[in-house]
């Protein structure tokens, strides 16, 4: 009997969990062809196809169904082995600051298997905006730093990519005016780049209707019904959707996300950036 290999099987939930190889691709840092070589590699191993056409993608065949719970079930006992052994006799402190996308869905989980495993190890959490969060990791004060990236820095461990999407309240919009009102964070903010610029190249008139420094902020005027704003579908819980097609909004670029590691840190901050750099994209992720 062949094994199910864990990186197979990370990207055979990558596409589970975004819908689509080419996101699946994009998560996972691998080519569109790579992750169709992979899946055809898990197919040869099951025995049966696990993908089929599904309108103008694909879908999960039964068999594809029946493996998505086997899948989460092997990477999390993996997860856990890795980490025991890892974490017998590890001591100290890790200091960890994240955006607020990756406080409410993803890290809680792995920071809960990591304490598990490492009881002697003090974790460290702080919740902030990119820009501050690199300042403190480049200062000494973070050993890791979940940050939204814009270009490649040396001491990335791991890079997240995920589509960026219109998001408004279930309800909808307040009320329907002829400018497209926008929820942004204040500058500088690389979602904000991304609407104003996919906006202003589609022509589409626009105002700022709220702006904010939080994502709790943010999070308040969209659920009024306000204004829609871009993130991520981390976002899209607590009465926030995307947004309706029949709005018109233009496509928008992938969000990426560096998982960085200060030079110099610990080896239990090492076991955790390797532990999010591995399990991050999957966890608490789209759907």
């Amino acid at each position: 009997m062949e094994a199910l290999e864990p990186d197979l099987l990370k990207t055979f939930l990558a596409f589970v969990d975004s819908g689509s190889l080419a996101r699946a691709a994009s998560s996972v840092g691998r080519s569109p062809s790579a992750v169709t070589a992979q899946m055809q590699r898990l197919e040869e191993i099951v025995g049966e196809p696990l993908l089929a056409p599904q309108g103008r993608g694909r879908g999960l065949t039964p068999a594809g169904e029946d493996l998505v719970g086997h899948a989460r079930r092997i990477l999390a006992v993996h997860r856990e082995a890795w980490l025991a052994l890892k974490g017998a006799r590890a001591a100290g402190r890790v200091a960890i600051g994240t955006t607020q996308d990756f406080a409410d869905s993803g890290l809680p989980d792995l920071l809960r298997a990591f304490a598990a495993s490492h009881p002697r190890v003090r974790i460290e959490l702080r919740v902030g905006r990119s820009a501050e969060l690199a300042q403190a990791l480049q200062a000494g004060s973070l050993d890791i730093a979940i940050v939204m990236r814009q270009t490649a820095a040396p001491d990335e461990v791991g890079v997240l990519r995920e589509p960026m999407i219109w998001l408004c309240s279930r309800k909808g919009l307040a009320s329907r005016q002829e400018e497209l009102p926008l929820a942004l964070l204040d500058p500088y903010c690389g979602f904000r780049e991304a609407a104003l610029a996919a906006l202003d190249a589609a022509g589409r008139n626009y105002r700022i209707a709220a702006g904010s420094a939080s994502l709790a902020g943010l999070r308040t005027a969209v659920n009024a019904g306000v204004a829609l704003t871009l993130r991520t579908a981390r976002f899209a819980h607590s009465g926030i959707v995307e947004a309706p097609r029949e709005l018109g909004l233009p496509q928008v670029p992938m969000a990426e996300f560096a998982i960085r590691l200060r030079a110099g840190a610990d080896t239990p901050a090492g076991d955790l950036a390797t532990l999010l750099g591995g399990n991050l994209a999957l966890a608490g992720s789209l759907g």
